[in-house]
């Protein structure tokens, strides 16, 4: 009688183990859906925008990481771009603007966008799913280059943007 429970109770072991270890690796593959031909592109920028835009060193950098994210199939790579990203933000917030952009328009759509980095990046650590936040942070970069297009297309005379009382 003693055999047979023995041999009972090690039978209940050894299937429960392998129930969750099949569930832990079912939990780890679910969390990355994001298909990168599925993301929106990237918003053109006019050609004046485009030559203020290749003097500011920082701002190019973090571009060229961005680009990044419409080429990562895995995981592991995307937490890598996210990590790019958030430092060439951080450089681009602390360094110096080109003339033009050195508004609060420009620095409040980065913001917008730094926020939506680090969405991303909770998600990712957190292993959520990032598509909603990654959509989000590609429509805050969208919109701050859009912003660049509306600076510098402003057709305005300066007196009636600096003056109030108009």
């Amino acid at each position: 009688m003693l055999k047979i429970l023995f041999f009972f109770i090690v039978m209940i072991l050894v299937a429960s183990c392998k129930d969750a270890v099949s569930e832990t690796a079912n939990a780890q593959e679910s969390g990355w859906e994001v298909v990168t031909d599925s993301l929106p592109k990237k918003n053109s920028v006019d050609s004046k925008v485009q030559m203020i835009l290749n003097d500011w060193l920082e701002f190019s950098a973090m571009e060229r990481s961005f680009d990044k994210i419409y080429t990562t199939e895995f995981r592991e790579d995307f937490v890598l771009i996210i990590e790019e990203l958030v430092e060439n933000q951080k450089k681009v917030e602390q360094g110096v603007y080109p003339v033009t952009f050195d508004i609060p328009h420009i620095k409040g759509r980065q913001k917008i966008f730094q926020t939506y980095i680090l969405k991303t990046k909770g998600d990712l650590e957190y292993r959520q799913n990032p598509k909603e936040s990654i959509l989000q942070m590609i429509t805050a970069f969208n919109d701050l280059r859009n912003q660049f297009n509306v600076v510098v297309n402003n057709t305005l005379p300066d007196e009636l943007r600096v003056n109030e009382k108009n």
